[in-house]
This record gives structure tokens, C-alpha cells and sequence, in this order.
């Protein structure tokens, strides 16, 4: 019987695994793999006390961490299962890899730190421009294009703010919403519309992302037959996340970001959870390496005050 099992192994899941080591559980961390969606989030320059890094420096020295604090992950392995233990206290992980190989962790606690996949838009240009002009984390990546011109796809609150901060960085801004109106907050749009230098483009559907070396524009076509192309050397893709949380039977919002309190605990007993995969409204990773100490610290509190025996 583990203490603690952590799934997911990028920001937040390694935070919870360093705490876990230095507390000195017995506890094992699944993953698919170190670093998750911060591995491919290209230059990172807002990350405490680090000037500049980039996503694939980050999940190196998460690796490198988890080594220093004993942490061998079981790496290859999605959870396809959790599911409470016969004693009606503990709780079983089912984890598979690719190879068809399956592991049964028996624990009395869960910390899930899966994170999100950022919605795709699934044209030509998109996959091969990833990093060369792509990104799906403005915050992230929208200073690298400082006085150039840029594009943002997307009708809810995060292509608003993804639109309203490329406002201030970029020379001009295209935001390329398939709606005939935005879905966000009203004080977002009325602050967008006002602005100079940002051109909405409704009821476009994106067919294509140009570029070779990196962007240099995106194509869109429209109801009537017509289409258009306009210049880019970045495209801030906002259509949504799909959270990793379908293993979990816990209570989760419409989209299923699985909700916590402030200790990071979901509504069941014994399962906690961390970082973006949670209704979280900041999807940071100094928010979910925070979140990933919290959870630890809480899961650690629950364990120490665990009542082994069994029901009645």
C-alpha cells in the first residue's frame, strides 16, 4: 500500500513529487511523460528568478530534479482507471503504456496533475508552424513578437485577453473570430473594439496558416464563397483546452476541469488535484507549480491522520 500516488509529471505533479520525497512518503509518480505541455512551450520568460529558459530546458530540469530527490517516475504510462479500494478507504490506479503493459497501485491517497491539451484547429500550416510562429499560450509567447504584426483566432475570453495584450506589444493585430460575436466578457470586447490597431474578422473560418520558415500569414474563407489572406508572423490559436480528466470520477465543471478547493481537494476524500486540469482560472505554470506544493502539503496532512483500520 503507497501513501501517494501523483499523475502527471510536468510543473505540478514534479512539485508534489519533490515535497512527497522530502516528506518521505512512499509514493510513486505516473506519467506519459517529464514536462508535459511545458516542454513545448518554446521561450519562457516568466519563470521566477530565471531571466529566460525555454520549455524543453524546463522539463530537463524537472528530470533532473526528480533524480536529485529519488523520484523514479513510472514514465510511459497513461491512467486509465481510478477507482476505490475493497476497504472503501483506499484507492486503486490503473496506469497501461503503449506496449499493452498494465500496473495496479494500491494508495491512500491521489494527487491528479494531468494537466490540458490546448484545442487544435486541425489546417494545413498548423502542426508545421508550431513553434516557427504558432503558440497556443499568448502570455507565454507573445513578447517574442514585439512590433510585428500578429494574428488571434478565437471568440472566448482567452483570444480577448490573447488580442488585448498582443495589442500592446505588436504594431497590429487581426483576431479571426468564425462567430458573428464574441462569446467573452462584454468589458473585454467593448475595451477590444475601441483599440487602433486590432482588426476583427467575423464569421472567418480559418483554412490555412502560411508560412515556410515561420508564419508569414493566415487564410481564411467565408458563407459567401469569398476568402481573404492577411499578413502574420505570429498566430495566438484560443479555442479552447480539453482538460486530462476523463479517468477521474470526480466532481468536475461543463468542461471537465475538475474543481478543488483551496487546499486542492476535489469533492471525494483522498483525491487531490493540481495545475491546469483543475478549474483553476490562471493557466500559469508558477500557478500550477504553487498548486502542486499545496496539493502535497494537503495530501500529506490527510495521510498523517489516515485511520488504517477498517470499516465497520
Amino acid at each position: 500500500m503507497l501513501d501517494l500516488v501523483i499523475i502527471g509529471g510536468s510543473i505540478a505533479g514534479t512539485t508534489a513529487a519533490v515535497y512527497a520525497s522530502r516528506r518521505k512518503l512512499n509514493f510513486k509518480m505516473v506519467t506519459g511523460d517529464i514536462g508535459g505541455e511545458v516542454a513545448l512551450s518554446g521561450e519562457v520568460e516568466n519563470w521566477p528568478l530565471t531571466d529566460h529558459t525555454t520549455g524543453f530546458e524546463m522539463a530537463e530540469k524537472m528530470g533532473a530534479q526528480l533524480k536529485y530527490n529519488g523520484v523514479t517516475p513510472d514514465e510511459g504510462f497513461m491512467v486509465t482507471e481510478l477507482a476505490q479500494g475493497a476497504d472503501g478507504k483506499t484507492w486503486r490506479v490503473t496506469a497501461t503504456n503503449l506496449s499493452g503493459e498494465t500496473r495496479v497501485y494500491e494508495t491512500i491517497a491521489v494527487i491528479i496533475a494531468t494537466g490540458v491539451k490546448p484545442k487544435h484547429l486541425g489546417v494545413p500550416g498548423e502542426n508545421e508552424m508550431y513553434h516557427k510562429g504558432v503558440t497556443y499560450c499568448t502570455v507565454c509567447d507573445g513578447p517574442l513578437f514585439k512590433n510585428k504584426i500578429t494574428t488571434t483566432i478565437g471568440g472566448g475570453n482567452s483570444a480577448l485577453e490573447s488580442a488585448l495584450m498582443m495589442a500592446t506589444i505588436t504594431k497590429h493585430v487581426f483576431v479571426i473570430n468564425k462567430n458573428d460575436k464574441f462569446k467573452g466578457e462584454q468589458v473585454l470586447i467593448d475595451k477590444l473594439v475601441k483599440l487602433p490597431n486590432v482588426e476583427i474578422i467575423y464569421n472567418a473560418k480559418t483554412t490555412t496558416i502560411e508560412g515556410d520558415a515561420g508564419v508569414t500569414g493566415v487564410s481564411m474563407s467565408f458563407a459567401d464563397g469569398t476568402t481573404r489572406t492577411v499578413e502574420s508572423q505570429g498566430v495566438m490559436i484560443h479555442i479552447g483546452n480539453t482538460p486530462n480528466s476523463q479517468f477521474a470520477n470526480v466532481e468536475k465543471d461543463p468542461v471537465g476541469q475538475i474543481k478543488v478547493d483551496s487546499l486542492c481537494r476535489t469533492n471525494t476524500t483522498g483525491i487531490f488535484a493540481a495545475g491546469d486540469v483543475t478549474n483553476t482560472p490562471y493557466k500559469q505554470i508558477v500557478v500550477a507549480a504553487g498548486m502542486g506544493c499545496t496539493a502535497a502539503l494537503a495530501a500529506i496532512e490527510y495521510i498523517n491522520r489516515f485511520d488504517s483500520a477498517p470499516q465497520a
